[in-house]
């Protein structure tokens, strides 16, 4: 028997997470060594010259795909976590301004879209640091959960409970938040999912838009299902510049049409996720 159970007998908590990386990404121009490689391409170009063509490609995100993504989610009236790189949303104040005005939440992943799992303890924790001060500037208001482009260092928990985070979602391994502890100092952990994340659509580039949609329902029917006996949640990942792609936009829309049907899901972002958990189990000193 689950010990607690989400806000008015919802059966499933539904997290659409939105990243922004754009313009936060590698390149010459901001001193790194090498640009980002091209995503759809699958090409890593490892020559000190900026990749214009490229960034390009990320700004596509910006000018076109963010416009059809925040669209949808007011059609829907759907509240999504934004897990934005900080200097991603001081270059598209526009986003930003999106975020505060439509009550989404945003969630840090860091400061900017780099390998943060390279930087050593002090470097890391500098990273963080500037991440939060940056978005409470854009935003409004301190972002209180964390997501890492890809890996973390063993320090990264640590210091993210030592910051003030509320909630960590670099974690693959369950349908439902539970409570971690490092040095003492406990954080829940709000997990994420690959599985469903739109990037499927570069790792496998044989992917058609309505595959991902039927895999995405599919994920909600099961989670929803098995809601009725137990806390579930799904998270469903999105990118500006790759589900925002003309020839896909259709199946976020279709998939939003699906999940809004049901009276009986809770639409909502990770951090009032993180603090129904919460104030559902409190932390009691040992896991």
């Amino acid at each position: 028997m689950a010990s607690y159970a989400w806000p008015k007998g919802k059966r499933l908590a539904l997290s659409i997470v939105v990243n922004v990386e754009e313009g936060s990404e590698l390149s010459l121009r901001d001193g790194d060594k090498s640009p980002e490689p091209v995503d759809e391409l699958g090409i890593a170009v490892k020559l000190p010259i900026r990749n214009y063509g490229n960034e390009s490609n990320y700004r596509y995100g910006i000018t076109e795909g963010f416009p059809r993504i925040s669209r949808l989610l007011d059609e829907y009236g759907v509240t999504a976590t934004f897990t934005a790189a900080a200097l991603a949303l001081e270059r598209a104040p526009q986003i930003a301004e999106y975020i505060r005005g439509g009550g989404h939440e945003p969630c840090c992943h860091g400061w900017r879209w780099i390998h943060q799992f390279k930087l050593d303890e002090a470097a890391e924790r500098e990273f963080i640091r500037k991440g939060v001060e940056s978005i409470a500037r854009t935003c409004g208001v301190r972002p209180v959960g964390w997501l890492s482009r890809y890996l973390h260092t063993e320090h990264t928990r640590r210091l993210l409970a030592e910051e003030g985070f509320v909630y960590h979602m670099d974690d693959y391994s369950a349908d439902a938040p539970f409570w971690d502890t490092v040095d003492g100092r406990p954080i829940v952990i709000v997990p994420y999912a690959l599985d469903s994340n739109d990037m499927k659509f570069w790792t496998s580039p044989s992917l058609t838009p309505d595959a991902w949609l039927q895999y995405a329902i599919d994920t909600f029917d099961v989670l929803y299902d098995e809601g009725a006996e137990q806390p579930r949640m799904m998270s469903l990942g999105l990118h500006l510049r790759i589900i925002g792609r003309p020839g896909r936009i259709h199946a976020l829309e279709q998939f939003l049409q699906y999940a809004t049907s049901k009276a009986d899901v809770w639409i909502t972002t990770r951090q009032k996720i993180a603090e129904h958990f919460i104030a559902s189990v409190p932390y009691g000193g040992e896991l």
